[in-house]
């Protein structure tokens, strides 16, 4: 018997041990857990002769950070719709979303963020936040107002967007808000995946939260909510609860069988401009 408990203390230990290694890793390393970014430069090239039109924007953060953006100008539509996408890839990814809205008379604005693509910089909260307010700034100085101006989150991008839109809309409100895949915390998504507080609470290992449900809440933009049923990344309940906290008017659209980065598949862009000319 004194054998059995020897090995099971050894095992618990080791768990225990391993866990608090992975909290570590966490707490010092978030970009290897929690963003895969592509680093290589996005190709506008490629962009063009796939339909989106874009010519290149460049312009600095606020702690002057160089960045840049793809932006196509507006055919009938006097709104522009700004992207701000996940913590994944590189702009190149995700122009194809853009297309048909472009295609539909909208300007667009695709920014990158610093630690994606060929923008040099380390990724967090912070900086990521910082950007896309530079971004919006940008479009200002293209000649749109907030009333002008759609903004367009994907999964951590939804931060990004609701952000900008709690901190520059509180004066002039902007035109809508779109949040494909959101959460309602980077941190509920983290409990979704990995058992929490076993030894060490997960809000204490995280040193970026990405807080939409605070934010949404001081948002009276009209909102539109996208998710997928089959979503395993962030699942489709912690939109629900970020949906439900949020300020009417609001809509929320759910594709059956869905999942976390095929929601084009689905043509929601269909919905999108169905939506905005409601």
């Amino acid at each position: 018997m004194s054998k059995i408990l020897k090995v099971l203390k050894i095992t618990i230990a080791s768990i225990i041990g391993i866990y608090i290694l992975f909290c570590i890793g966490v707490y010092s390393f978030p970009q290897m857990f929690f963003y895969g970014p592509v680093n290589k430069a996005s190709s506008i090239d490629n962009a063009n002769k796939n339909a989106y039109l874009a010519t290149r924007v460049d312009y600095k953060s606020a702690d002057g950070t160089d960045l840049y953006a793809w932006y196509t100008k507006e055919n009938t539509k006097k709104q522009i719709i700004i992207f701000m996408h996940g913590n994944s890839y590189n702009i190149e990814s995700f122009y194809h979303k853009l297309v048909p809205l472009s295609e539909a008379g909208y300007a667009t604005f695709l920014p990158e963020y610093r630690g994606f693509g060929d923008v040099k910089g380390k990724i967090t909260q912070k900086n990521l936040t910082q950007d896309a307010i530079a971004a919006v700034k940008e479009v200002h100085k293209l000649g749109y107002a907030n009333k002008d101006i759609i903004i367009y989150g994907m999964s951590l991008g939804s931060h990004m967007a609701t952000n900008s839109v709690y901190e520059m809309g509180q004066i002039e409100p902007f035109e809508a808000l779109i949040l494909e895949v959101p959460f309602d915390s980077l941190l509920n998504t983290a409990k979704s995946h990995v058992p929490d507080g076993i030894p060490v609470p997960l809000n204490y290992v995280m040193k970026d939260h990405y807080n939409n449900f605070e934010l949404i809440k001081g948002i009276n933009t009209k909102l539109l909510v996208l998710g997928g049923s089959n979503d395993t990344t962030i699942p489709i309940s912690l939109a629900k609860n970020l949906f439900e906290e949020a300020n009417e008017p609001k809509e929320m659209i759910i594709y059956q069988g869905g999942k976390h980065s095929d929601l084009y598949n689905y043509r929601n862009y269909i919905d999108i401009l169905s939506w905005l000319e409601k």
